[in-house]
């Protein structure tokens, strides 16, 4: 019994249907699959109900974006899986949706002053999803020949959040605010690819001290063999969790990674449903 715990649809960034996800899950060999859209649950309903259509179980989730206001700001993501009360959930999701489609918006006008592209050509790709992302408008400026790929030198050119001409900032809740909510929820706290964004590991340590999370995301495809067992260094120590997944986003990557690249065993599959606060 094994799943991948971290995949994203049309629904927010990536670029699969919910039934497509669903369907290659199955496919591919996966008894369970979570569908971590960001911060949305717009799609767990449905997917449940696909889920029992094709025969493989569907975890749902919600992966949020936050930052350690403690710790200059840095990102950190957090996964959130089987909330008992979602809709405790929905007024963070909703913020951050909020204020990440202004962002967008405002970088759409941005990229029109130097690009001769349309608010309705990036509304093509935007239309399934619950905001608008720079991968939105990329895939736009890629249908004018500008580039050939998405994470290419123009995306970085654009969107660098250090110097990109047309990147806009907006604001992230506070990494605590997220494990509480989820909390409150009844939903299981997992820390997503702490690598990442210079790293989290520390403040992983500060939260599985407190009890404020219940899991690390140990296998993850773009983790290096040191980083993924820094990871499970830490699970193992504080009694966590260790789930895997492919951060599954199809065509829209940097990197391809099918579905079931980085799996979550059955004990910890077994955990993740133990570990569900009544």
């Amino acid at each position: 019994m094994i799943g991948d715990l971290h995949c994203h649809t049309i629904m927010s960034d990536g670029s699969s249907s919910l039934e497509d996800l669903i369907l290659y899950g199955k496919r591919g060999g996966m008894d369970f699959i979570a569908v971590t859209d960001h911060d949305t649950m717009a799609g767990n309903t449905r997917a449940v109900v696909l889920g029992k259509r094709y025969g493989i179980n569907v975890i749902p989730g919600v992966e949020f974006s936050a930052v350690d206001k403690q710790r200059e700001n840095k990102k950190v993501h957090i996964l959130c899986y089987l909330p008992q009360i979602p809709e405790r959930l929905q007024g963070l999701c909703s913020r951050t949706l909020k204020n990440r489609t202004q962002a967008g918006e405002e970088m759409i006008r941005r990229v029109m002053r130097y690009y001769p592209v349309t608010a309705e050509h990036i509304a093509r790709y935007t239309s399934g999803s619950q905001s608008i992302y720079k991968v939105h408008i990329m895939l736009a400026l890629m249908d004018l020949g500008y580039t050939d790929r998405i994470y290419s030198d123009l995306f970085h050119q654009l969107f660098s959040s250090r110097n990109g001409s047309c990147y806009v900032p907006f604001d992230y809740p506070d990494v605590r605010e997220v494990v509480e909510t989820i909390r409150q929820a009844g939903g299981v706290a997992v820390m997503a690819h702490p690598f990442q964004y210079g790293g989290s590991y520390e403040l992983l340590e500060e939260l599985a001290e407190k009890g404020l999370v219940d899991g690390v995301e140990c296998h993850h495809p773009r983790g290096t063999v040191e980083q993924n067992e820094r990871s499970a260094q830490i699970a193992r120590h504080y009694g966590l969790i260790r789930t895997g997944g492919t951060d599954f986003h199809g065509a829209r990557t940097s990197s391809p990674n099918p579905i079931g690249t980085c799996i979550t065993t059955e004990e910890n599959i077994t955990a993740l449903f133990g570990r569900v606060k009544k």
